[in-house]
This record gives C-alpha cells, structure tokens and sequence, in this order.
C-alpha cells in the first residue's frame, strides 16, 4: 500500500489561514484526498470566546466558503469530523476568534486513493461471484417444482378455484 499522511495544522489568531496544497500535484492530478478527523480548541482558549473555522474549497462547480467548526472554552472544545476533500487546495482559516485551533486528519497521495477504489472494486466481485455460487449450490440441492396452474375459461379467467381443504372450513 502507498503512503499516507498524517496531517496537521493550528491557526492562532484571527484572521490565521493555512493552505493544504500537495507539491506533487502534476505527478498525480486528481488523486491527492485530505480528510480532516478532529477540529479541536487549544488549552489556552480565552473563555467567553468564539473560535469560527471556515473552509475554502471548490465544490462541483465553484469554489466555496463556509464554517465548519464554532469552539467555545466551556461548551465546545472538540468535534469529530468526517469531512474529505478530493481537490486541492484547501484553505482553513480562522474567521472569529483567537484560538488556537487545532485541525487534523490524513493526507493520502495519489497511490492510495487509487488502491482503495480498485479494493473496493475487488470487494464487488467478489460478493457478486460468492453470491452467484450460493445460488447454484441452492439450485443443485433444491431443485424447484414445476406449479401447475389452471384457468377457468368459462368462468371469466382470474377467479380463484377452491380445493376441498378449503370449502370444508365453511
């Protein structure tokens, strides 16, 4: 399996931005992913204090900003976050407050992400193969029954012919 990264910054003043931005972007076009796990506030926090993390990064079609973290010393210290961004670059900035703000996740090269999607892949097949051979064994060891059905062409098709079992309940 290729590498991956720990990744990790702290912004510490308002208006502090960091900008992940891979250097081997032309090696590996498309292919870098930065996950961030956990948005945390520092120790050092002033209480009574708001600490706002905005994002900048391209959505489908433009780039966007929008805050995804707000800290405060005796509410909030940390959250648990699940966000991925597929393209670069990515910029943190802390909008409100004095931190410090600690953000982190993993940095994975282009290698990994592709080793991922074609496990997954892999994964796929395989189901699909163990899938289609419990439904040969099923076939093998009960074989169906042939259903006879019968239509009552006087009796306009579609009505339903009591056996004995069932007339006897009446």
């Amino acid at each position: 399996m290729a590498d991956e990264f720990f990744y990790g910054v702290t912004l510490s003043q308002a208006g502090a931005s960091v900008t992940w931005d891979p250097e081997n972007k032309d090696e590996y076009p498309n292919n870098f992913k930065l996950i961030i796990k956990q948005i945390l506030l520092g120790h050092d926090a002033k209480e009574n204090e708001f600490n706002v993390v905005e994002v900048e990064a391209m959505s489908l079609r433009d780039p966007i900003k929008i805050p995804i973290a707000v800290l405060k010393v005796g509410e909030t210290r940390s959250i648990r976050t699940d966000l991925e961004f597929p393209e670069a670059p990515v910029t943190f900035k802390l909008i409100e407050g004095n931190g410090p703000v600690h953000i982190h996740g993993q940095h994975l090269p282009g290698a990994v992400v592709e080793e991922i999607e074609d496990y997954g892949e892999e994964m796929e097949d395989e189901i699909l193969y163990e899938e289609d051979a419990d439904e040969e064994d099923d076939d093998e060891a009960n074989p169906k029954k042939k259903i006879k059905l019968s239509n009552n062409a006087k009796g306009g098709g579609g009505k339903a012919v009591a056996n004995a079992k069932n007339s006897k309940k009446k």
